[in-house]
């Protein structure tokens, strides 16, 4: 069975683009699928002071207090590293992605667990598989200089080690909403989801 990481991080829902084309790409996928969803618009628990320090504390000496701090991020972690496939909505807001899934973000890096530091750099321990990046924008082109979203996101995931990342777009939706929906599902339809269960 495959297990496909869904991700969605749009504050909107059922009028939510990025929502309805990572739906129509996962109904695509042929096999039997697990899909595990991750709606990050319910909330994130953002960085602290007691976070930081219980991610610096080597696992066999955290207390239970510290363990009990990281426990949704070892959660995100685990479903990250668990699954054959990841897609992932991305809405650009003002020019960045939501503030949601940059705390998932946060959370998810980890020294010595997603990644670690080496003499020739940082090296990401996350297993690559496929990852596919819904990107929505009202007036941005996905892929400019004012697409501070995509950019962040893959470069960010190719930090963890997943480098096999796929970027749709549905931009621009302000300008011609009909032409860039029609055009995101064209797409989406040509995506060889073969690979994803493979």
């Amino acid at each position: 069975m495959t297990t496909i990481l869904r991700i969605d991080s749009s504050a909107r829902q059922a009028d939510s683009v990025s929502r309805e084309l990572v739906g129509r790409l996962i109904d695509r996928v042929p096999g039997e699928v697990n899909v595990v969803e991750r709606d990050l618009s319910h909330g994130v628990p953002l960085l602290s002071e007691t976070t930081l320090a219980a991610m610096w504390t080597p696992e066999a000496d955290r207390s239970a207090a510290q363990s009990s701090e990281l426990s949704v991020a070892d959660e995100y972690i685990a479903e990250l590293n668990d699954a054959d496939a990841v897609v992932i909505g991305l809405p650009i807001y003002n020019f960045g992605p939501p503030a949601a899934l940059k705390a998932w973000a946060d959370l998810v890096a980890r020294a010595g667990t997603t990644f670690r530091y080496t003499e020739t750099g940082p090296e990401g321990l996350v297993a690559d598989k496929p990852v596919y990046v819904v990107v929505a924008s009202g007036g941005v082109p996905v892929g400019s200089p004012m697409d501070q979203a995509s950019t962040w996101l893959t470069t960010f995931l190719g930090f963890l080690g997943l480098s096999n990342v796929t970027v749709i777009a549905a931009d621009q939706l302000n300008v011609d909403p009909e032409a860039a929906v029609s055009a995101a599902r064209g797409s989406v339809d040509r995506v060889d989801v073969a690979a994803i269960a493979a």
